[in-house]
């Protein structure tokens, strides 16, 4: 019986994350606190923006210096990753001229200073945004956690010489649930056709896996430096083929460079909790209009 190993919420998009014994599902269905703040251009409307790399949000995508960024969180609660304040380290960066600081800001009072001294380190300015109701998912539609397994991460580790483990992969793929005793790409069942949806319960809560997460280019990059390896998206391709389950296949799984879970929490189960040690039990597809998420 698969269950639930680590639940991690990023309280702040795109940096460290923070691990969690239990945690609500809040509005839309993500974990509550989960990506509540973002960095983007000054300037940038977050909900107009692209989150592909290109469109004015401070990620991964589009500026690495954002890997060479440390965070750890004060949270309003055990499940509850809202941060109430954040302490933030940089390492020195000569080209913008910045030493190396560590700093402590309460949020969302001191927003504008954390933003001016992150946007110091990155060398053009930056606005921090805040969303306290579901938060600045990639996937906009879906915008339950994201589900893999650690077998999984354990297997894709196993494909590249630059990843230490399955910790780091976790790292750098940046799932919400973690789901254990269950073999490599369980996680594939939980989706199904164009149109359909598998329902999944965990602990009180019910979720709906919708579609495998298309991957970019921040797996392939060092989590703390930054640093990228030289084709990872075809070893991954290659590995992916050659590793996938009778199961896996589907409509949305239209190519190769897929991994892990998007999800869709039905309005009537949010602020259902998930905890780790819950089992995941599969009950069944069902159809989904595909226009409601």
């Amino acid at each position: 019986m698969a269950r639930i190993a680590d639940l991690v919420a990023y309280p702040l998009k795109s940096n460290d994350g923070v691990a969690l014994d239990r945690a609500e599902l809040g509005p839309a269905g993500a974990l509550r606190g989960d990506r509540t703040y973002a960095l983007v251009e000054a300037g940038v409307d977050p909900h107009e923006a692209s989150v592909g790399g290109n469109g004015g949000y401070v990620n991964g995508k589009s500026e690495p210096a954002v890997h060479g960024l440390r965070a750890s969180y004060e949270i309003a609660g055990p499940a509850d990753a809202t941060p109430t304040a954040v302490t933030l380290s940089r390492p020195a960066r000569p080209e913008t001229g910045v030493d190396a600081d560590e700093r402590t800001f309460a949020l969302p009072d001191e927003g504008d200073a954390l933003a001016a001294w992150v946007g110091d380190y990155l060398g053009y300015a930056v606005d921090l945004v805040r969303e306290p109701d579901g938060g600045f998912p990639d996937d906009r539609a879906a915008r339950g956690p994201t589900v893999i397994s650690r077998a999984t991460l354990e297997t894709v580790a196993g494909w590249f010489d630059g990843v230490a483990d399955a910790t780091e992969m976790c790292r750098r793929l940046r799932p919400s649930v973690v789901v254990d005793d269950c073999p490599a790409f369980w996680e594939d069942r939980l989706f199904a056709d164009r149109g359909e949806a598998v329902r999944f319960a965990a602990g009180d809560a019910e979720l709906l896996g919708v579609n495998p997460c298309q991957r970019c280019v921040v797996p392939s990059r060092n989590p703390d430096t930054g640093e990228e390896i030289d084709g990872f998206r075809e070893t991954f391709i290659e590995n992916r083929r050659a590793t996938l389950p009778d199961w896996t296949e589907s409509d949305p799984f239209d190519h190769d460079f897929r991994l892990m879970v998007n999800t869709v929490v039905p309005e009537e189960r949010w602020g259902s909790t998930v905890a780790v040690g819950d089992e995941v039990t599969i009950e069944g597809v069902e159809p989904l209009d595909e226009a409601a998420y």
